[in-house]
């Protein structure tokens, strides 16, 4: 497996899994995520906005010494990256901790939006699973249901990350 990281760049022809979905107050999610890809196939290439690793080993959730500017152009670099080539797989996980000045989720909610949208004009593959506790479920489920309905909608992050594998043709196995 390969697994970049800010502010490392993915530059490879190989298909690209994307790991979108919510950072600030979210529990940490993506390390399950690369685990249980990682687990089923061991030969993917895996994007993560948030730093994989342990919560003692890193101060917030980004790489060190990375500006916000720099997350956001690494972030779009590599959602279209996987866009072109492989899958973004949304994890809309349930908030952990609030924040008061900031809506939770609130640039996953704009990106999933976004490639919605790409998915319909350009074929882009998405799977998007939602955490039952996500504020919004409901409408979220029922627009992408009605409106892109070959999208996989998931409801736990281990079946989301087997519907991007096989929206890659990498099976369980």
């Amino acid at each position: 497996m390969s697994l970049y990281i800010p502010p490392d760049y993915y530059e490879s022809n190989n298909p690209l899994i994307f790991l979108a979905g919510p950072i600030q107050g979210a529990p940490r999610w993506q390390n399950k995520a690369v685990e249980i890809l990682n687990k089923a196939n061991n030969s993917i290439e895996i994007a993560s906005p948030r730093y994989i690793g342990e919560e003692e080993e890193i101060i917030g959730n980004w790489a060190p010494n990375i500006t916000s500017q720099q997350q956001i152009d690494w972030e779009t670099y590599h959602l279209k990256k996987a866009g072109e080539n492989g899958v973004i797989l949304f994890w809309l996980s349930k908030e952990e901790r609030h924040y008061c000045e900031r809506a939770f989720a609130q640039a996953s909610r704009f990106e999933l939006g976004e490639w919605k949208q790409k998915h319909l004009s350009n074929n882009a593959k998405l799977v998007v699973g939602i955490d039952p506790s996500f504020s919004g479920r409901g409408y979220i489920k029922y627009r992408l249901s009605k409106e892109c309905p070959d999208i996989p909608i998931e409801s736990t992050l281990e079946k989301t990350c087997y519907s991007a594998l096989e929206l890659l043709s990498f099976g369980k196995n």
